[in-house]
């Protein structure tokens, strides 16, 4: 095995018991990095490392020089990019004063979670990892690559990984005299907890004193579908008393609370209805494993699956793997062992992932499991936060933050009706309410030169980012901003149409809209890509000749991959470039910054 620079292992160099310490760094959007940065560090734990688990946007950046053992975990997001929490790190690493040997001192490894269905599957792990060896850190372990299309998820990738990676580990970093690695087996939980007298005071909020979310007050919640129509889609604006900064393309984050009528059954079926409102300390014993954000020292059950941990989500492999040392009858206890074994991956992904069957009907149905109360924060993922590409410019609402939401509602194929957890507690939302907000950095980036033309593709709730630049540019004076949005009818689903014809009376806005239901029987749908292959000449003008920027927001379906398709055919027909420099050009443009993209899956 081949080590870095001096990292010998020679009684003089050795990586001992006193060099034990590794950091783990994720980045996640749905909170699968998170678990899986959770996951390593458990099993680095029995290789008797100490490990650090953190969220890149949570790490201060300028201090990974001093880190000598780092592990990164990065999911991908949109069309290859990276997610917002490793922004700033990632900026940081692209800085182009950084010398060729800054990291010559660190060892590194990358997993990488993506979808092979996506054609930059695994990008940011894999640009992270060329980055990280071009500054001088030597990668000592392939990096990984878990693919949601696997028949095991990204454990079909992990769990090999892992495997390799305990043994570079244990050859770079002797184990301590007389300690073997520690055998798999049940995990301790994570934190332990301490009843408390039933007149005990609990702690201030900590989402109530973060500085980066501020207090807004529910001034519209107003359907903009029709009401026969059959998604639901919500405008929201929200009204704050602090002076509050964002810019076109920046999200909304918002922490929801599960419905109380759901909590109180869910309680009951676990049998803790009677014990729900008992308030106890929750002390972090295990600090390797992460907990949910904003957590209270001091809680109860109730206030935890109201706020803080969901028991609606789709629970992973990793999630059967401890319930069976729970589960106390035999035939259940088997079925475990078949779910979580190579050999009945697809049987749990029948019985599991393809119905979206979550955590609470899985316990319903293994009835024998008592969960002990220390191991909630195990066997329950985080309740994560959602984020929500603002709708609005500060310049036109100035202390306010609009939103356009599409309420989540449908049915499994077990006919089980469905709802989003944080949809849901929106649409709940009535005027005055009280809720807190915070702002994340978006990834859209406007020019500044008046003469530089925008090229906005917004298909449904794609819509809102684009109604932030829409309003921003025409609040500056710009005039040259062209606007391609989908729906399927103009008199159902035609989000904020009023507004686009009226910009465009004005001339103040270029409006082309594609109704795919509104044809006749028998004739191609029209969709946002074919207005734009229709109006190749005036894509080339903006783009081309006028190098303009081209913003793509929405469902990360076909939609992009068919608006890059038809962008390709204006610079091939008007641009003059062959099929091979087209697709170059494209590629270029998002290297530019000229092509910025705001999709989710």
């Amino acid at each position: 095995m081949s080590t870095h620079g001096d990292h010998g292992t020679g009684e003089d160099d050795q990586h001992s018991s006193a060099s034990r310490e590794l950091l783990i760094l994720y980045a996640t959007e749905t909170g699968t990095a998170q678990e899986t940065a959770d996951r390593i560090a458990r099993e680095c734990r029995r290789a008797r490392f100490h490990c650090r688990v953190q969220s890149m946007d949570a790490y201060p950046p300028e201090t990974l020089i001093s880190e000598h053992l780092v592990i990164f975990v990065v999911s991908t997001t949109g069309w290859g990019a990276e997610p917002r929490a490793m922004t700033s790190l990632w900026n940081m690493l692209l800085r182009s004063d950084l010398p060729d040997d800054l990291f010559e001192d660190m060892n590194f490894c990358v997993f990488g979670l993506g979808d092979t269905v996506y054609e930059k599957f695994c990008w940011p792990a894999k640009k992270l990892s060329r980055r990280m060896q071009s500054l001088g850190g030597y990668e000592i372990c392939s990096r990984g690559e878990g693919d949601e299309q696997h028949r095991l998820g990204v454990d079909g990738a992990l769990d090999p990984w892992i495997e390799c990676l305990l043994e570079v580990l244990i050859q770079l970093y002797l184990l301590p005299h007389e300690r073997d690695i520690i055998p798999p087996g049940r995990p301790p939980p994570r934190v332990s907890l301490s009843n408390l007298a039933s007149d005990s005071s609990l702690n201030p909020d900590p989402l109530d004193e973060d500085t980066k979310f501020h207090t807004a007050s529910v001034k519209c919640n107003r359907r903009i579908t029709a009401g026969d129509w059959f998604q639901d889609v919500r405008h929201f604006e929200f009204s704050f008393e602090d002076d509050i900064k964002y810019n076109p393309g920046d999200v909304a984050v918002i922490h929801p609370s599960a419905a109380a009528s759901e909590v109180d059954t869910f309680l009951v079926t676990m049998g803790w209805a009677n014990v729900a409102d008992d308030f106890f300390t929750v002390e972090h014993t295990m600090l390797d494993q992460t907990l949910p954000d904003h957590l209270p020292k001091i809680v109860s059950l109730r206030i935890l699956f109201t706020r803080y941990l969901d028991f609606n989500a789709v629970p992973r492999r990793s999630f059967f793997q401890l319930l069976r040392y729970f589960a106390t009858d035999e035939l259940e206890r088997e079925k475990l062992d078949e779910f979580v074994s190579i050999e009945g991956a697809d049987e749990m992904y029948d019985y599991c992932q393809r119905v979206k069957r979550t955590t609470w009907e899985v316990l319903s149905e293994f009835r024998s499991a008592r969960i002990p109360r220390e191991y909630i924060f195990d066997l329950f993922p985080p309740l994560r936060p959602r984020e929500f590409s603002i709708a609005s410019s500060i310049e036109l609402h100035p202390h306010e933050i609009h939103l356009c939401v599409a309420i989540v509602r449908y049915r499994t194929k077990l006919k089980i009706h469905r709802k989003g957890v944080c949809t849901s507690f929106l649409s709940g939302l009535k005027s005055g309410d009280i809720l807190r907000i915070g702002v994340r950095k978006g990834f859209i980036s406007l020019p500044t030169d008046p003469n530089t033309p925008v090229v906005c593709v917004g298909p449904g709730t794609g819509i809102a980012p684009m109604r932030a630049v829409i309003e921003q540019r025409i609040h500056e004076g710009y005039t040259n901003t062209t606007l391609y949005f989908g729906c399927r009818s103009a008199h159902k689903d035609q989000h904020y149409h009023s507004e686009w014809e009226f910009h465009a009376e004005e001339q103040k806005l270029r409006y082309r809209v594609a109704c795919s239901r509104d044809g006749p029987e028998g004739v191609k749908r029209t969709y946002v890509q074919d207005l734009m292959k229709k109006d190749a000449q005036h894509i080339w003008t903006m783009l081309g000749q006028q190098r303009g920027i081209l913003i793509i927001s929405g469902s990360s379906n076909k939609m992009p991959t068919a608006v890059r398709e038809a962008v390709r055919g204006a610079v091939e027909r008007f641009g003059g470039r062959s099929s091979a420099e087209a697709v170059e050009y494209v590629a270029a443009l998002e290297r530019e910054g000229r092509l910025i993209e705001e999709c989710w899956s």
